[in-house]
């Protein structure tokens, strides 16, 4: 239990006793650097329903928590503020009760709750997953991990947009120009093949555009008129119909791409629980359409359009069917979201993992969800998250100039190698353990940089800067936890021995103990807030504390034999968290480095 969860009911009961105050507004903050003091409780929030000198009330709050529990040593007051030091027994306490079953700071799953379903990644399946995907599918997956460490059993999905003109153009340009190639014909992942064509499409598609301007058709014309346009809009209409040639190919060149994005969550150590596909889900929502129009939560005007008037919510209206009865991307996303709570019923809630270019509209899709009656709708949430640029600049696919996901992977670890070899530490290595260090690194430096970042801001990420051994990265992190095993494994035996005395501690142990002890409440908070950067920032704020311990205080060398139990013990609980907070992030740790 944390300290403020101890002190929490002895204020209140201090508040009642000494001023005769129930329901009190109890505020407690981190003690500033200056004054001495483990918590501070805020006077002030008090001063609404008490009146008196805030000094002479902190002063009798100080003196009731000092005489009536045995964790509150000392305390001094400042101004409006009550500033509480915790004895050294305490810490040593929680120090001994970190372990069990569950990793320190994580909830047994309550089966009692609802679950959480967590929708990420969701490509197209005409190209590979660039860096774009890869902060969706690390910030999916992260918050997926930390809701399940809170306490919440959790799903992972994600559905794959695997139709529409988009598919087809990669599809008539690979029976243009493809001359049969496959993924084993060309050592080509099938994601990259298949991108290449659509890429092949759009080259096409310019040059008709232009012959056709050449020989006197305006700009809109010979974009609708371009021969391989029309093929592709035809492809279109024939794969609705289940053409069976069409249906096919179609096939045969997703399944290139799946088995290509596969490799590549395996390379970013991603995963998903079940997978749902557009060209099953595009018709769903129909029947809730008519529904909702009985109930009158939709309106159908002269043309036979439906709609819904959200006007009054400060939105607009919104169209849910065309007048032809085909749906819009509203029906579907409304289909599916219905569908998923008949396929995994025990969901409560879902988390949709989408850039904030659909902010607005994930805003409708909650709202009418609200409107149809669903209870589970006001546990919905969109993981907004901004773009990610590089220092070249933007990204477009049908150009080509995507920066791919597999690309940038690799050159991380490539980044890692060349910074690794400069530093010289790698001698004692084997060919394979090196590249799997490079690799580990690599994707460290990559993961952090982009996950200490609130979801909300715009990302400029830059490979060198992010695979550096100090500061605020990754590797500088996996580097502590690296140094952490060796003196583990310089300690021997003493590694594993249990803390049975209490001794004074270290002002550096006593921070260090802070920070870890607030290891279960960041969880719940980053859970909370659906946000991996409250985990990251926790992580570097344990590190950066362990290393001013180490630098302070002697652990190998200490010749008391009770203190240094503790230094090495303490030095264990800190690199296990390391490693338990970095899973959460998606990142592995190295033993060594």
């Amino acid at each position: 239990m944390t300290i403020s969860k101890i002190l929490f009911p002895l204020v209140e009961e201090a508040i009642e006793k000494l001023f005769g105050l129930s329901e009190a507004t109890i505020e407690f903050q981190e003690t500033r650097k200056d004054f001495e003091g483990d918590i501070t409780l805020v006077i002030f929030p008090l001063l609404k329903k008490l009146k008196g000198n805030p000094v002479e009330i902190g002063n009798k709050i100080g003196i009731y928590l000092q005489e009536n529990t045995a964790e509150v040593v000392s305390f001094n007051v400042v101004s409006g503020f009550l500033n509480i030091l915790i004895s050294d027994e305490y810490y040593l306490n929680f120090l001994k009760s970190i372990g069990g079953n569950l990793p320190f700071g994580f909830k047994e799953v309550n089966k009692e709750e609802d679950a959480i379903l967590v929708e990420y990644s969701s490509p197209n399946t005409n190209k590979p997953l660039h860096l774009g995907h890869i902060r969706n599918n690390l910030l999916g997956y992260s918050v997926a991990e930390i809701l399940k460490a809170s306490g919440k059993k959790v799903y992972k999905t994600q559905i794959i947009n695997d139709r529409g003109i988009h598919i087809c153009k990669s599809m008539i340009a690979w029976q243009k120009s493809g001359k049969n190639e496959t993924p084993e014909s060309t050592s080509l992942k099938g994601d990259k093949l298949v991108g290449n064509y659509y890429v092949a499409f759009d080259k096409m598609y310019k040059e008709q555009i232009a012959e056709l301007i050449a020989s006197g058709s305006s700009e809109d014309e010979a974009k609708k008129n371009a021969p391989i346009i029309i093929e592709a809009q035809q492809m279109l209409l024939d794969w609705e119909a289940g053409k069976p040639e069409v249906i096919q190919l179609w096939k045969t060149m997703n399944q290139w791409v799946y088995d290509g994005f596969e490799a590549t969550y395996k390379k970013m150590g991603v995963d998903f629980d079940s997978y749902y596909y557009e060209s099953n889900t595009y018709l769903l929502g129909k029947d809730v359409v008519e529904q909702g129009l009985a109930d009158g939560v939709f309106e159908k005007d002269p043309d036979g359009s439906v709609w819904i008037d959200l006007t009054s919510d400060g939105l607009d209206r919104k169209i849910v069917l065309r007048s032809d009865g085909t749906s819009v991307y509203m029906t579907q996303d409304i289909g599916t979201a219905i569908q998923r709570t008949k396929d995994f019923p025990d969901v409560g809630g879902m988390v949709y993992t989408v850039g904030n270019e659909q902010d607005y509209h994930f805003k409708v899709l909650f709202l009418i969800l609200k409107k149809l009656g669903f209870d589970w709708a006001k546990n919905l949430f969109h993981l907004s998250y901004g773009m990610v640029d590089l220092p070249s600049g933007k990204m477009k696919s049908r150009e080509g100039t995507v920066v791919d996901a597999d690309d940038l992977m690799n050159e991380m670890s490539a980044t890692a190698q060349k910074i690794s070899e400069e530093l010289g530490k790698l001698e004692e290595y084997s060919a394979s353990e090196k590249q799997e260090l490079y690799d580990t690194i690599g994707m460290g430096a990559l993961k952090y940089y982009i996950l200490k970042v609130d979801p909300k801001k715009r990302i400029l990420f830059n490979p060198e800067e992010s695979v550096d051994f100090a500061g605020n990265t990754g590797p500088f992190i996996q580097y502590t936890y690296a140094r952490i095993q060796s003196i583990l494994r310089k300690a021997k035996d003493d590694a594993s021995a249990e803390i049975s005395v209490v001794i004074q501690l270290d002002l550096k142990e006593k921070e260090l103990l802070k920070v870890l002890a607030s290891y279960p409440e960041v969880i719940q908070t980053a859970a909370a807030n659906h946000s991996p950067a409250l985990i990251a920032n926790f992580t570097y704020d344990l590190v950066k504390a362990y290393n001013s311990f180490y630098q302070t205080v002697p652990i190998l060398g200490e010749t008391d034999s009770d203190k240094r139990n503790i230094r090495i013990q303490l030095s264990r609980k800190v690199a296990d968290t390391i490693a338990s907070a970095f899973g959460l992030l998606g990142i592995s740790v190295p033993e060594r480095m």
